[in-house]
């Protein structure tokens, strides 16, 4: 009689055992691994795309990695993340071509522009973009006049380096300049030391609000919109098939992508920034495609950022379901 409460003891640490087993196994996650760049990041639109994905994916928890471009792809090439969410176009073609990466999805865009102190001392205000990078560096040549740039090999980084080649202007030289300063840093850390220096930069549009919102800054806009200035935001899922990706988590990669590209993840870009800041920070590339809305803008985007007449070739897809 004595050994019953024993016998009952061990039954009951065993059903506590298998039963905290089998709810350990329930609650645990895929978690996913996003590099991407800091305009994204620092506007917080990766929070409620976030937020949105995982409510209704609940066996999947998201994290980001924020860096430029340059730094994000190489995250990605060394494994230590599932997909990137980046922005220049050229890179991420060799990413595809290197085999890092597949089923790229061109999902957003904006514009970048160019920003400086109220009292303009270049004379730019209004200029097309590439006048205006032309009036900075004859002003600069007078002295009075400033320029920051990201200095880090990130997307804007890219995109500022090429708008000085489109203007004719050389680089190599410009740099030289004691007028041209390198942050070397991220959007937000740019914008603060060009407005120290009240100097100008080329910022995307969602930093730059976010930024005077919260009071860091009171640069003003100069030089916005047109097809130079043109900016767009792709994912690439890292491709398990590279002997050095095999560890990356590609089901719930694409499951992210996937959700990028649905209504609700274009809804969510279409609408984020409309209550802070009156305005969209981030234009949905999919669904303005789909309904044929802006046409101009979708020519201009396939120009930039298609590879032979589109946003992925097919030897770069790899179990990619309904994405194309």
């Amino acid at each position: 009689m004595k050994a019953k409460p024993v016998l009952l003891a061990a039954i009951v640490v065993a059903s506590i055992s298998v039963g905290g087993a089998y709810y350990l196994q329930a609650t645990v996650k895929e978690s996913i691994i996003v590099s991407t760049t800091t305009s994204l990041y620092e506007t917080g639109v990766l929070d409620v795309l976030k937020e949105r994905f995982e409510a209704q994916n609940r066996g999947v928890n998201v994290s980001f990695i924020s860096q430029g471009t340059g730094l994000a792809i190489q995250t990605a090439m060394r494994g230590d993340a599932d997909l990137i969410l980046v922005h220049d176009p050229a890179r991420e073609l060799k990413f595809l071509q290197d085999g890092y990466g597949v089923n790229r999805k061109v999902i957003a865009y904006n514009f970048f522009i160019i920003v400086g102190p109220s009292e303009d001392p270049g004379g730019i205000k209004g200029l097309p973009p590439l006048d205006a990078l032309r009036k900075i560096d004859s002003s600069a040549q007078r002295g009075g006049v400033v320029w920051v740039s990201r200095g880090d090999d990130s997307g804007t980084h890219t995109k500022e380096k090429q708008l000085w080649k489109a203007a004719r202007l050389n680089l190599t030289d410009i740099r030289t300049g004691s007028w041209y300063l390198e942050a070397g840093s991220g959007m937000t850390a740019t914008l603060k030391l060009a407005n120290e220096k009240r100097g100008y930069t080329l910022t995307d549009m969602g930093t730059y609000l976010m930024n005077l919102k919260n009071g860091n800054i009171d640069l003003v806009m100069l030089v916005s919109a047109g097809k130079e200035l043109l900016n767009v935001y792709s994912v690439i899922a890292c491709n398990p098939q590279n002997v050095n990706l095999t560890k990356v988590r590609f089901d719930g990669a694409m499951r992210f992508i996937t959700f990028l590209a649905s209504d609700e993840g274009q809804t969510v870009l279409a609408e984020f920034g409309k209550e802070q800041y009156g305005q969209t920070l981030f234009y949905p590339y999919v669904k303005v495609l789909k309904d044929g809305s802006d046409p101009e803008k979708v020519g201009w985007i396939q120009e930039l950022a298609y590879f032979d007449g589109t946003e992925c070739p097919p030897e770069y897809r790899y179990k990619a379901g309904d994405l194309y």
